[in-house]
């Protein structure tokens, strides 16, 4: 019997790996590893080492754990076994750069998609081909040894290649993708990054590599697990719950008009569903950042929303992500009550000014309605929840 290597990234990677050791049962010897996770969301370990590194934007330390991690999968046996822990945050975390490429071009690119409205799709598309690490070349690294990944989802359509940029799955995306996404959004990129995605030089691994044959992937976590619970849960307090969706895209206040008008339809016509009841909705909105305020895509969601509702006095709404920290912020999210729009007046806040400044989160810390949860060491994307109290009438 060979070694068990363990490997990892993103905002769970340390609590995942706890849970190995938790429930590891054979020789202690052979347990060995590196995880690296986002700032804060570490977790005490024995035999797996947890580094902590920044997130959305990669860092030094982010880069420093990534070789480590190449490293530690070089030179096993067809015996030995690489068990590979990925959640949420693993593309800006497993952060090194292919050869020609500095850690600093990496993060400009990366900040620029993240600001532009580009889908995580597109971004990690992109980051994969500029990577030494993503792609699927991780398990390039680790063969001839057996790789078995268990990944949590936090990405639309739960896709083993988008989930932390699929560093040990096949990649169907190409460099003419790559290419065509930085263009169409205008991303600078350094001349040698720019030559290698059109000319290909920096195409990441397909499938039918045979050196994929000895690899393995589960999903062990999905958003719409976490919507299925949720639903059970309203409905055994009597509340009727719709699941719209758990891979929902789109900029974030359009998603809010769309979820707004089916709120007050429940509100107004019992269609589809009758109060009470609850939507609920999963996937990752974007934000095409141009103003200069303080936000995450939750908290802009729920100020859309406030402006789609107008003040309905029955309805409630939170928005979160379920990792605790929404986007780069502090929060989880916030909460959206039906005296929300009154309060903000009476505070002197104009909503629609504050969402073209993109700053949902002063708005919501200055009513006191912002979610602060501090990390969850999970992470299955967004959680959304329309709720719908029948309306009284008022003599």
């Amino acid at each position: 019997m060979g070694r068990t290597v363990v490997v990892g990234a993103g905002k769970a990677a340390a609590a995942m790996a706890r849970a190995v050791e938790d429930h590891w049962r054979g020789d202690p010897e052979r347990l060995s590893g590196l995880v690296v996770t986002r700032y804060g969301h570490g977790a005490p370990t024995r035999r797996i080492e947890v580094v902590e590194a920044a997130h959305p934007t990669p860092d030094a330390a982010g880069q420093a754990a990534a070789v480590r991690i190449l490293d530690a999968v070089k030179g096993l046996t067809p015996d030995d076994l690489v068990l590979v822990l990925l959640s949420g945050g693993g593309s800006a975390l497993l952060a090194a750069p292919m050869a020609g490429v500095t850690l600093e071009q990496k993060r400009a690119a990366t900040k620029a998609l993240l600001s532009c409205g580009a889908s995580i799709g597109e971004i990690n598309c992109v980051r994969k081909h500029l990577s030494a690490v993503k792609g699927g070349r991780l398990a390039l690294a680790a063969a001839p040894a057996r790789v078995l990944t268990l990944a949590i989802s936090d990405v639309p359509g739960d896709d083993l290649s988008t989930i932390a940029s699929g560093p040990t799955v096949s990649d169907p995306t190409t460099c003419a993708d790559a290419l065509e996404i930085v263009t169409r959004y205008g991303i600078e990129l350094s001349a040698f990054a720019h030559q290698s995605l059109l000319t290909g030089a920096c195409e990441t691994p397909k499938a039918g590599d045979p050196r994929f044959l000895r690899c393995e992937s589960h999903i062990i976590a999905t958003a719409q697990s976490a919507l299925a619970a949720a639903a059970e849960v309203a409905r055994a307090q009597g509340i009727a719950a719709l699941v719209l969706g758990d891979a929902i895209e789109g900029e974030a206040r359009e998603v809010a008009r769309v979820l707004g008008g089916v709120a007050l339809s429940c509100a107004a016509h019992g269609v589809p569903l009758a109060a009470p009841c609850v939507l609920l909705s999963g996937g990752e909105t974007t934000v095409t950042v141009r103003g200069g305020g303080r936000g995450g895509r939750n908290a802009e969601f729920l100020l859309g929303l406030a402006l789609a509702l107008g003040g309905h006095r029955s309805i409630h709404a939170i928005a979160c992500d379920t990792d605790g920290i929404d986007g780069s912020e502090d929060n989880a999210g916030a909460l959206l009550l039906p005296d929300t729009t009154a309060r903000a007046a009476a505070a002197g806040i104009d909503l629609r000014a504050r969402l073209a400044e993109n700053d949902a989160y002063s708005v919501f810390a200055a009513l006191g309605d912002l979610v602060v949860t501090g990390p969850t060491r999970t992470n299955v994307n967004d959680f959304r929840a329309i709720l719908i109290e029948p309306t009284l009438e008022v003599p």
